[in-house]
């Protein structure tokens, strides 16, 4: 496969990875150093490509692995999501200043979520990635991961319920 082909390849899921790195890293820099690094070893694994039945999960499988162990040997995890897409561009000022204040909630109450959490509410609430394919990446069976994001959704809920009734977090 030359550079070309390549790069069609991995091009469709290239800013999932990037995403998924971020979300980990938190630091753009550092996302932007995982992805060129999943990449490079997908590169590597070129001629060993078509053994795979999804690049996708691998280049994803790749990234949480190499973004957890940097965080292992870096620092505690400190992690945020970015969401470019929350606030709808027609919105009025208040609904905008409402949507971000909600939005920042949320991000906090994920970032309070168990790490395997967290992981699952990225990957399928964020990415819109499958069960199927969450469950290959984190070697869990899919009824964990249904569990899991249904637990994690449940607190989230249950914590946004609990903030707009009382008014504090």
């Amino acid at each position: 496969m030359n550079q070309k082909e390549f790069m069609q390849l991995v091009s469709p899921f290239k800013d999932k990875v990037f995403r998924l790195a971020k979300r980990l890293l938190v630091s753009t820099e550092e996302a932007e150093d995982a992805t060129q690094e999943v990449l490079v070893k997908l590169w590597n694994k070129n001629e060993n490509l078509d053994e795979y039945k999804s690049v996708e999960a691998v280049a994803m499988t790749m990234t949480k692995n190499y973004c957890l162990d940097q965080l292992k040997s870096k620092r505690a995890s400190n992690l945020t999501i970015v969401h470019n897409n929350f606030t709808d561009r027609e919105a009025s000022l208040q609904q905008k200043v409402e949507d971000n204040d909600t939005w920042k909630w949320v991000e906090k109450i994920i970032n309070d979520l168990p790490e395997q959490q967290k992981l699952i509410v990225q990957m399928r609430d964020i990415e819109e990635m499958e069960f199927e394919e969450i469950a290959k990446i984190l070697e869990m069976n899919e009824q964990a991961v249904r569990t899991a994001l249904s637990r994690a959704r449940k607190m989230i809920r249950e914590k946004m319920t609990n903030t707009h009734s009382y008014g504090i977090g």
